[in-house]
């Protein structure tokens, strides 16, 4: 970027917005700073920020509910960050529409990374004038789910099927190849770039997040099917449930 990047830092512990503020000015970003939910929205409207770090306990108005709040305005990346560990915590703000998540305490150069790579993610997509899987290539109909990469469109079972941006990405990889095995380190690198460094559980929550849309029994899957120790694959719907060692 030709500026410094804007991060909004959303906390409303004072000894990590201290720590926060000096560290991410040392890295060269502009900074703004809430220390409540309801803050966090009025000066995400102000400052327009290229990132924002995002607590999920926060007065006023949690993050997950900022986090709503701001996707349903923006593609604006969000890392949000959080002393509450458990994998419960972190698919449920993937959920809402968060790009990372970061369990407290974390490492001041690993959070920095993380901000760099989605910042870079953004100027990379902005620059195709497009999002990855949204190539030249036609709609394509397996089974039932159709996905149509031009027109950012998705329909199950002859119904609209909204998908936020990572998801879409991550059926388009998938439904692309479909009856071949997919590697994990292959759709994340499609779907979140060579250079992400987050937890990989972030592509299990994304999958979880797809078979809920696409699967007509979520807990028993026919369409996107594990492939224990390698990745996933995009099959077809049979007749007969799929065997459980293939999920």
């Amino acid at each position: 970027m030709s500026r410094s990047a804007r991060v909004l830092v959303v906390e409303d512990e004072p000894s990590f917005v201290e720590a926060l503020s000096a560290g991410l000015r040392r890295e060269g970003f502009a900074l703004d700073v809430a220390r409540d939910g309801r803050e966090a929205l009025d000066r995400f409207e102000a400052c327009e920020p290229d990132v924002v770090l995002l607590d999920v306990m926060l007065p006023r108005l949690s993050g997950l509910d900022v986090c709503r709040a701001i996707r349903s305005r923006s593609n604006v990346p969000i890392i949000m960050v959080s002393a509450k560990g458990e994998e419960i915590d972190m698919v449920v703000g993937l959920e809402v529409g968060a790009d990372d998540y970061v369990p407290k305490p974390y490492r001041f150069r690993e959070l920095v990374a993380r901000i760099r790579a989605v910042l870079r993610r953004v100027e990379v997509q902005a620059s195709a004038g497009e999002a990855p899987a949204a190539n030249d290539d036609g709609p394509i109909a397996v089974g039932e789910v159709s996905i149509d990469p031009r027109g950012h469109e998705v329909r199950v079972r002859g119904e609209a099927a909204h998908l936020p941006l990572k998801e879409f990405d991550l059926l388009w990889a998938l439904i692309s190849r479909a009856g071949r095995v997919v590697a994990r380190d292959d759709l994340i690198e499609q779907v979140w770039g060579a250079d992400y460094v987050g937890d990989t559980k972030t592509l299990d929550a994304h999958i979880r997040r797809l078979r809920r849309k696409i699967e007509l029994e979520p807990s028993s899957p026919q369409c996107i099917l594990t492939v224990r120790g390698v990745g996933y694959k995009y099959s077809e719907p049979v007749a007969s449930p799929v065997g459980k060692g293939d999920r």
